[in-house]
């Protein structure tokens, strides 16, 4: 279960958007932002029964190298 935030100040519910939007600004399906955010590379909030996430951190995601990380020695 991807981690889960109240909102309380303005300047951040102005940075929310849909998981829509958020793969439109990416160039990715909506699955592939709902597997970041169920892999917790992204937050979402529950707004009005909507899971949104952060435009900035959409905008500011750098992909990680892929497969299992190495085990350091």
């Amino acid at each position: 279960m991807a981690k889960k935030e109240d909102i309380t100040k303005s300047d951040q519910i102005s940075d929310l958007i849909s998981q829509t939007e958020a793969a439109r600004l990416r160039g990715v399906t909506r699955g592939a932002i709902q597997d970041l955010i169920r892999r917790r590379r992204i937050r979402t909030v529950q707004v009005a029964g909507r899971s949104l996430v952060y435009r900035s951190e959409i905008l500011n995601y750098v992909k990680g190298e892929p497969g299992r990380p190495k085990s350091i020695k």
